[in-house]
């Protein structure tokens, strides 16, 4: 049982669905719930038992975030965020440091523990490279929802991919706006060191928990809508996003194995290909042949490949490539790129 010395000075509202809002799509905030605590934990005692020691037979969903100055490899993690049913965890990195976070590693590497997140590609690569965790068993609300529209005919277009706010405006999963986070947006603009102040602020409490709060709502809504074989996608890409800028010498050996394809989803002439992430060295001086003046070069590339293409951009790697989806598409979309760099 987590142990605090006393009671938590913040509250707030977990919104989760009963089977006939799920069924109705109605509206997280159609009836008042009680507020929960909001816990600021500096040390692991304060987290619960069943968090700390995952266990098959308490097998947990929890939201799940991370904040930080330049989230990456390179940069701070400051607070991480778990939502609960009946609580919320604000796991404090600059003051708990190296001791709290490790404490937290088995269940962040946990096949028992799903941690629902939004697109967890940087949230990886900061836990990795500064804490040498290898993050397991996501339920990435971005993919699922690229998913969902695809499920329902979609035609996705590269690059288009969700934001955290439009996932909360669209009218499917939460229908509200999310004005604040434009206001972090903006103070972090202002000042790139906003997450490392201590004592954290109202602000800073308030905003840290709204990137949690609403996702375990989110995730019963999505699980209710997406079938087998999109689950099956949703896993495996959850899987490489994990993998995508945590690059090592070892080709991923340590990490968890990807999901293989299910046996019901094994018809003949309609299984769905493996799926796979590749990584491309870029030499140097090349990267603007690959992108193209005014990315016309990288966009004619997606459009002709279904894989997802990612850069390191200004964060890093900066001469890498990074190629996710199904093996021939990405092999495809490698062979085109290697094209680009030898104009």
């Amino acid at each position: 049982m987590a142990s605090f010395n006393h009671p938590p000075s913040h509250r707030t509202h977990v919104p989760l669905p009963s089977d006939s809002e799920c069924v109705a799509g109605g509206n997280p905030f159609d009836d008042e719930a009680s507020p929960v605590p909001i816990h600021i934990v500096t040390n692991a005692s304060q987290l619960p038992a069943e968090f700390l020691n995952p266990s098959p037979e308490k097998q947990l969903v929890v939201g799940f975030d991370c904040e930080g100055v330049d989230l990456c490899r390179n940069g701070t993690l400051c607070i991480m965020q778990l939502a609960f049913q009946d609580a919320i965890y604000l796991v404090d990195a600059i003051e708990g440091g190296e001791v709290l976070i490790n404490a937290c590693k088995p269940a962040l590497e946990s096949s028992y523990i799903q941690k629902v997140i939004h697109d967890c590609k940087r949230d990886s690569e900061a836990l990795y490279f500064q804490f040498g965790i290898k993050l397991n068993n996501v339920m990435d609300t971005q993919i699922a929802y690229s998913l969902l529209e695809e499920q329902e005919g979609q035609t996705r277009l590269p690059d288009d991919n969700i934001s955290f706010v439009g996932l909360l405006a669209d009218p499917r999963y939460c229908g509200i706006s999310y004005q604040e986070k434009e206001e972090v947006r903006l103070l972090l603009r202002q000042d790139p060191k906003f997450w490392k102040y201590r004592p954290l602020s109202e602000l800073m409490v308030r905003a840290a928990a709204d990137d949690v709060r609403f996702l375990l709502y989110i995730y019963h809504m999505m699980m209710k809508k997406l079938n087998e074989r999109s689950l099956w996608h949703l896993a495996v890409r959850g899987a490489l996003y994990c993998r995508c800028f945590c690059i090592n010498d070892n080709n991923y050996a340590d990490w968890p194995s990807i999901p293989p394809i299910p046996d019901n989803l094994m018809v003949e002439g309609d299984a769905p290909e493996e799926e796979i992430l590749s990584i491309l060295d870029v030499p140097q001086g090349k990267m603007g042949r690959v992108i193209g003046r005014k990315g016309v070069s990288i966009l004619s590339i997606k459009e002709s490949c279904n894989a997802e293409i990612h850069f390191g951009g200004a964060k890093g790697p900066p001469d890498k490539v990074f190629i996710l989806g199904p093996v021939r598409q990405v092999r495809k979309a490698a062979a085109m790129l290697r094209g680009r760099m030898m104009d």
